[in-house]
């Protein structure tokens, strides 16, 4: 199993500075107000946004079905990386690692955001759940958000 087998990758160019979209990424008030797909909710425990630090959220469906969510910033980089791994709850099973990078292009940010499951049963069942489409549509929430669709 490679990691390209066990990966998905997911890309949007926002029309909008480097600055507009990294501060809205990066402020612990704004990113549980854009993240998760359309018709979701994010309720935080606790988030403290720098290398080394944590996020602990359950993300809400449309539906109230609650989603717990730990995520856990390896690496970040001002304005061009973030590095996290994803576990399902706080201290849960590590079911992803995930970097996001950010490149200004003509007044726009290209925005790549790269998942790779720990398994392929992982990638699996998260492809069935249909999470390349859901990560878009977080994308796209985080446009809507800054203004820039």
């Amino acid at each position: 199993m490679s990691i390209a087998d066990r990966s998905m990758v997911m890309e949007r160019a926002i029309a909008a500075p480097l600055d507009a979209v990294w501060g809205a990424w990066v402020n612990p008030v704004t990113l549980p107000q854009w993240w998760g797909p359309d018709g979701y909710s994010c309720r935080t425990q606790r988030i403290d946004l720098r290398t080394g630090g944590e996020w602990v959220f359950d993300m809400i469906g449309p539906d109230g079905t609650v989603f717990p969510n730990h995520h856990r910033y390896v690496r970040i980089d001002p304005k061009t990386r973030i590095e996290y791994t994803l576990h399902w709850g706080e201290n849960g099973p590590q079911h992803a690692e995930a970097h996001v990078t950010m490149e200004e292009v003509n007044g726009a940010t290209q925005l790549r955001m790269v998942m790779i499951f720990a398994t392929q049963a992982e990638h699996d069942g998260a492809k069935d759940f249909g999470a390349h489409a859901l990560g878009l549509q977080t994308l796209g929430k985080l446009a809507r958000f800054i203004g820039a669709d």
